[in-house]
């Protein structure tokens, strides 16, 4: 018997602004709000599905520094490039960790300067 990952969850000083900048991203919907705290997750199946759903957390809690995880997206319906300009006007912003540059994936930060890839490999939407 193993364990996979049903959620993962987000500090955020916004959870509204994260939650519709990864619905976005992802194609998810909201699924539930607690206490200020909201869900994502994939439409028509929610938590418990094939994949996690993402909790933001509301938190006052400054962040310094790097995040020791971080997310990377590929594209399903689009290439590279074109879904970078998506997550652009979506509200990504590009963001250096260090890279040379001569990487086949893009570094960008979410509305609240958390650090995700964009990848060139295009993958199935389903």
């Amino acid at each position: 018997m193993a364990c996979r990952i049903s959620e993962l969850v987000i500090d955020a000083r916004d959870p509204d602004r994260l939650a519709a900048f990864w619905c976005e991203v992802l194609g998810y919907v909201e699924l539930e709000r607690i206490d200020g705290d909201i869900e994502i997750g994939p439409p028509e199946t929610g938590f418990g599905g094939l994949q996690p759903t993402i909790v933001f957390n509301l938190s006052s809690a400054a962040r310094s520094g790097q995040l020791p995880l971080h997310i990377d997206v590929s594209p399903t319906d689009r290439d590279q490039d074109a879904e970078l300009d998506r997550l652009l006007a979506a509200g990504a912003r590009p963001a250096d960790v260090g890279q040379t540059g001569d990487e086949p994936w893009h570094v960008l930060a979410d509305p609240e300067g958390n650090e995700f890839c964009l990848l060139r490999k295009r993958l199935p939407a389903s």
